[in-house]
């Protein structure tokens, strides 16, 4: 069976701005948060919302204290007004796609111009321009509405931002034809068009098309119209523990698309609901399935990662005394790892909620398993040399307060109590670690030279550094609900991607560069496979939409491995 999400499936920029703008808010502000209607159409959005503290008020007090958010849809500026004078400090979310067109109303509506608006009458955001029209507004859903209209000396139509692209240009042809003298703007949002668009598209193309999303957002409803209308079968569901799989057990290609309020985690949980229950699969590869799930869940494939690139960074430094380094890795990297997932149980109900109840339902067992590798790999190092030990040690102590809050408030920064607290700490602290762990150390023992240790360094360092943001910028909506500031959130999605492929294509010039001049040995030829295939990843990552998180870490965990077997064959 083939499963297809839609590239421009979840949240258009309008939402993802809205909803940032509130999460932002309630993790950095403690004053009481309010929406003035629900921020957006998505019963899951506004429950996390609710958990987040952030109520939501359907009617204007006269006398109100703390913040209130305007939703993405807008609302007319005389409520906005109210909310302000009753004592509230208002921030705006409204879309800046809406802005634009409430822009173009106040506009022609001063210069007494007729305001027809392409939409739905009962929809918030129509409800929100028609404020701004200065009583000469009029709502149209259907042609028969827009023939029935009396003729203007001189209007504007403009269109809801999420309307219907085949009914917009129904009314732009018949306006012209009839009333040429009237002013037309096309403003749905080109993501509107584009979403529309690939609907029809991968409707056409499937057995069955899957489209998620609340029950109130209108443009949800829009695209499971479309689909609809190919004749293929069609479900529009919120989450998909509401839909009966043995209904597209028949099916031998399904598409899924969603709506624009509509958040990722809910996407990638459908995907991994019909892949598991519905892709046929043998015993041979079901096996690989559960196998690569625990693997990946349990760390145990990111430990042999960091006991490979210990083996590779070792090499490139030619050193004899390997594979004890390598082990002390597997184990350190083990421990650390498990214990942060431990504490990690929350965002990961949004963004890897497999592993959340593997931990919650196995804490007891993984609590002690990592104090146990931990102290093993502490052992080795002792074994091996005081120096390595003592580094270890230092650094195993820093891996335990990570979650701690021993951080005393400082210049009033009263948000920073742990060390994951510090804005994008995660990310560098992460990359140094593995660094030091798999580079410095074996240096040490080995008593190598600064320069190679440095190169081993920066490649380790930068590969580590590359994938943890990569898996930070598909788990950014779950970051933000629980106020993790990871540098994709921090910086942005396309300057992270950015950076990202400038340390990737600088690894490589490193290392070939300082194996011409044997400051390392050839082995550095060869090493450039791992950040290269690590930069074509982050390029489809770039182009395309990625719902398989497991197959996606699989890839990059696996990566790490691949610079141990280069070590090992050159």
């Amino acid at each position: 069976m083939k499963i297809t999400v839609a590239r421009t499936a979840g949240f258009c920029m309008g939402v993802r701005r809205a909803v940032e703008m509130a999460l932002d808010a309630s993790n950095s502000s403690l004053d009481s948060l309010y929406t003035y209607g629900p921020l957006i159409h998505n019963p899951q959005v506004m429950e996390v919302l609710a958990q987040k503290g952030i109520s939501t008020i359907d009617k204007i007090p006269e006398n109100g204290k703390g913040i209130v958010l305007i939703r993405a849809h807008g609302i007319p500026p005389k409520k906005e007004k109210s909310l302000s004078d009753a004592g509230f400090k208002v921030i705006n979310a409204t879309c800046p796609r809406v802005v634009m067109v409430q822009s173009i109303i106040k506009k022609y509506a001063e210069k007494e111009y007729a305001i027809i608006i392409v939409g739905d009458k009962n929809h918030p955001e129509v409800k929100g321009l028609l404020g701004y029209s200065q009583n000469n507004g009029h709502t149209i859903s259907n042609m028969i509405e827009l023939e029935t209209l009396p003729e203007f000396n001189k209007a504007v139509i403009v269109a809801q931002t999420t309307q219907d692209t085949i009914f917009f240009n129904n009314v732009e042809k018949w306006t012209k034809t009839n009333f040429p003298h009237y002013m037309i703007f096309n403003t749905i949002c080109n993501s509107t068009e584009k979403r529309q668009a690939e609907t029809r598209d991968i409707a056409g193309k499937n057995d069955a098309i899957i489209v998620l999303g609340g029950k109130e957002s209108g443009n949800t409803r829009r695209l499971f119209k479309i689909a609809n209308k190919t004749g293929k079968k069609a479900f529009h569901i919120e989450d998909i523990s509401e839909l009966d799989l043995s209904s597209l057990s028949s099916a031998q290609s399904i598409a899924i698309t969603a709506g624009a309020s509509t958040p990722n985690w809910i996407i990638s949980k459908a995907y991994r609901e019909i892949e598991k229950n519905l892709r046929k699969k043998g015993k041979l590869s079901n096996a690989f399935y559960k196998t690569r799930d625990f693997l990946l869940h349990a760390n145990i494939m990111l430990a042999v990662g960091a006991g490979s690139m210990t083996y590779a960074c070792s090499k490139i430094q030619s050193f004899e005394n390997i594979f004890i380094h390598a082990t002390i890795a597997f184990l350190y990297i083990l421990s650390m790892q498990v214990m942060n997932n431990l504490f990690a149980i929350k965002p990961d109900q949004y963004n890897n909620p497999d592993r959340a109840q593997l931990y919650k339902n196995n804490y007891a067992i993984f609590g002690i398993t990592t104090c146990i590798f931990g102290a093993a790999g502490l052992f080795l190092s002792f074994r091996t040399d005081i120096t390595c030990f003592s580094l270890l040690f230092i650094m195993s102590i820093l891996g335990l307060s990570y979650n701690l809050k021993i951080i005393p408030p400082i210049f009033g920064i009263k948000k920073i109590k742990r060390i994951k607290d510090i804005p994008g700490a995660k990310t560098i602290l992460i990359a140094t670690a593995w660094g030091i762990v798999t580079s410095i150390l074996p240096a040490i023992s080995n008593s190598g030279n600064l320069f190679p240790a440095g190169i081993a360094f920066i490649f380790s360092t930068g590969l580590v550094f590359v994938a943890t943001a990569l898996i930070d910028i598909l788990g950014i909506q779950g970051d933000r609900i629980t106020g993790r500031e990871t540098i994709p959130i921090l910086i942005g999605e396309k300057k992270s991607i950015t950076i990202i492929k400038q340390v990737l294509i600088a690894i490589p010039i490193i290392l070939i560069s300082t194996s011409f001049f044997k400051i390392i040995n050839s082995l550095g030829f060869f090493l450039v496979i791992p950040p290269l295939l690590m930069l074509y990843i982050t390029i489809y990552i770039d182009k395309e939409n990625i719902k398989s998180r497991m197959k996606f870490r699989f890839i990059i965990e696996f990566n790490y491995i691949i610079a141990g077997i280069i070590a090992g064959i050159i």
